[in-house]
């Protein structure tokens, strides 16, 4: 099975209009620039988003925001995010916020094969309204069902041509849970390598749940909240 592509608009063919993406990173830390940025310019419409974040307003999903590209937006964090506050007030975007423990173990479920998983956080809250409860031992358990994305799009530091990834630092957050879970997973590297380039002891994400991947350019790695200390 050849996985590599040219580049981000090649990785990306076949996503169409409405739909179900998760998209990798923590804030701005590890987010597939390339492949936003091919969304943007493809201009697919009514995407559901599976996050951790909403980007900000000129970065990331923010860019997706913009266009008013995205119908719903999956996440547990969204306070840099201007446009993505006016949507939601307004009514134009559906929102569905999830604690991020949640968030996580749904992608993992989905993963695993898992339909479904029991967790305490939520219940007696908004997050659990309508939602199936059960007792383990005494307490209360939500249940959630696991994610089901047509595509996750995930980046990485380094792979190889057989869909082998490391990740670097904290851009291994949400991607490996997210490279799991996709019917198809698309991965961008910043160095793409040979299959046998890469130490085996050092793979995060197996080529097994890699569908696509390619080398990508011109990585901004923005901060979110930059905070230095006074001299």
């Amino acid at each position: 099975m050849k996985k590599t592509f040219e580049n981000a608009a090649a990785a990306i063919n076949g996503i169409t209009d409405g739909a179900v993406i998760m998209l990798g990173g923590f804030g701005l830390c590890g987010i597939p620039e390339n492949c936003i940025a091919a969304l943007v310019e493809k201009a697919v419409k009514g995407l559901t988003c599976i996050s951790n974040n909403a980007g900000v307003d000129d970065f990331g999903i923010g860019l997706m925001l913009q266009q008013k590209q995205v119908k719903k937006m999956i996440s547990s964090y969204v306070g840099e995010n201007a446009e993505f506050e006016r949507q939601l007030l307004s009514g134009e975007l559906e929102v569905e916020l999830i604690p991020q423990g949640t968030l996580a173990t749904r992608c993992m479920a989905a993963g695993y094969g898992m339909p479904a998983i029991f967790t305490p956080a939520g219940v007696g809250t908004e997050v659990g309204e309508g939602k199936e409860t059960r007792h383990f031992n005494g307490k209360e358990y939500l249940m959630e069902y696991a994610f089901d994305a047509d595509y996750a799009i995930v980046k990485a530091w380094k792979g190889d041509t057989d869909g082998n990834l490391i990740y670097k630092a904290t851009a291994r957050n949400f991607n490996p849970l997210m490279a799991m879970a996709g019917k198809i997973t698309i991965a961008e590297v910043e160095e793409l390598v040979p299959a046998g380039a890469l130490d085996p002891d050092q793979v995060h994400t197996p080529g097994i749940y890699i569908q696509r991947i390619f080398q990508g350019v011109g990585y901004e790695k923005r901060i979110e909240q930059r905070t230095v200390r006074k001299i």
